[in-house]
Parts: structure tokens; C-alpha cells; sequence
């Protein structure tokens, strides 16, 4: 196989994948390549986009690497999917995501004392929606579940992995409400709020279907 043929047949794989394509899926489909054949072809592709003037081009994402069209198409490509953006996250959804994400894991009852409001209902809907998942369980007392993002969560907002959340600062001027609150939120887990110690679940009941 020459490298013009394997880069073909991994842009193939990139337009027919709805997931992140990683290295090791690529390896397991067309056989004898290495990692440094795969990120040469990657920038290949992605040098003949740009020269080309592409409407897309590769980004990483969820520890893998796809198609992602470029920034200034964005007005055209939401009338596109206008009724899908209809369904987007409630505002109430996105505040108990990003508390989770910032401070997982998480129990329940901390995401509640942050938020001040009973949260049972928006963690449902961000389990459905497979943004969540069970890591776990406390090993306090009651042993309470203990929430994680998921993969899934990278790839709806755009992420390689937890290093690219934006720090606090960048969000402040962004966020409603009372900032105090914000802060709790996003803060780093003190001494007397420790990062709880997780006991492993069995692996069915870490399973979450999207939505």
C-alpha cells in the first residue's frame, strides 16, 4: 500500500466515522501502519485542505481525530440544523454539567448543595443524553454514586480531553447569575472538601446509552 492509497482510504474512514477516529482503530482496519505514518498522513490531509481552501478540516477530538467543518460556516450550517439546536441543553442542564466536569467526581448531594435546587431531573437528562455516567461510589458513608463525564461529552463541546476546559477566568464574563456561586462551582477542592475515593462499579451499571 503506498501512502497516497493509505491516506485516501483514512479520509474514507473520517468522512464515514460519527465518532473521533483514533490510531488504534485505524491500525486494528487496514493493518501495518505506525503512528508517525498516521500523523504524517493527518497533516498531509490537512495541508492539502487548506491549500485547497476546504470548508473543513481535522480536528482532535476525544483522544481521536475527524472531520470538523471551520468556524466562519457556523451561521449557515445552524440554519441547517436549526430544528436539532432546538433540542440543545437547558440552561439549568449546562450549569450541573459544568459543575461536574470541573469537580468530578461528583456525588449527587454536592452537586445539589452548589446548585441549591433538587438536580435528579437534569442528571437524567444529561445521562440520557450520554454526557454523563456512573464512575463509581464514595466510600463514605451511604456510599452515594459518583458522577463522571464521558467521552461522549468531549465530542459535543469540542475537546481532546479535561486539559482544554477553559479556567475559570474565561468563563466569568460569560456566566449569569450570582458569581459567589460561579466561584463554588468552579473552585479547587479544598482540605475540608476533598476529592472523594471511588469505589469501582461493575462494569454493566456504568453503562449509559445516548440519547
Amino acid at each position: 500500500m503506498t501512502p497516497k492509497e493509505r491516506r485516501q482510504i483514512i479520509e474514507a474512514l473520517l468522512f464515514a466515522s460519527d465518532v473521533p477516529l483514533t490510531f488504534s482503530r485505524v491500525k486494528e482496519l487496514i493493518g501495518e501502519i505506525s503512528i508517525e505514518e498516521f500523523s504524517a498522513d493527518l497533516d498531509a490531509l490537512e495541508q492539502f485542505y487548506q491549500q485547497n481552501q476546504r470548508a473543513f478540516g481535522i480536528a482532535r477530538v476525544a483522544g481521536g481525530v475527524q472531520l470538523s467543518s471551520h468556524a466562519e460556516f457556523s451561521p449557515w450550517i445552524r440554519r441547517f440544523l436549526r430544528d436539532r439546536l432546538r433540542t440543545r441543553l437547558s440552561r439549568s442542564a449546562l450549569e450541573t454539567l459544568a459543575i461536574i466536569a470541573y469537580r468530578q467526581p461528583l456525588a449527587r448531594s454536592e452537586i445539589e448543595r452548589i446548585r441549591g435546587v433538587d438536580s435528579e431531573g437534569v442528571l437524567g437528562t444529561l445521562m440520557e443524553r450520554g454526557l454523563i455516567t456512573i464512575g463509581g461510589r464514595a466510600t463514605t458513608v451511604g456510599r452515594p454514586l459518583l458522577y463522571v463525564t464521558t467521552q461522549d461529552f468531549l465530542r459535543h463541546f469540542g475537546l481532546n480531553s479535561l486539559d482544554d476546559l477553559p479556567k475559570l477566568r474565561e468563563l466569568q464574563g460569560l456566566v449569569e447569575g450570582d458569581p459567589q456561586q460561579v466561584q463554588m462551582a468552579f473552585e479547587e477542592q479544598t482540605v475540608e472538601n476533598p476529592t472523594p475515593q471511588i469505589e469501582p462499579e461493575k462494569p454493566q451499571s456504568e453503562t449509559v446509552q445516548s440519547a
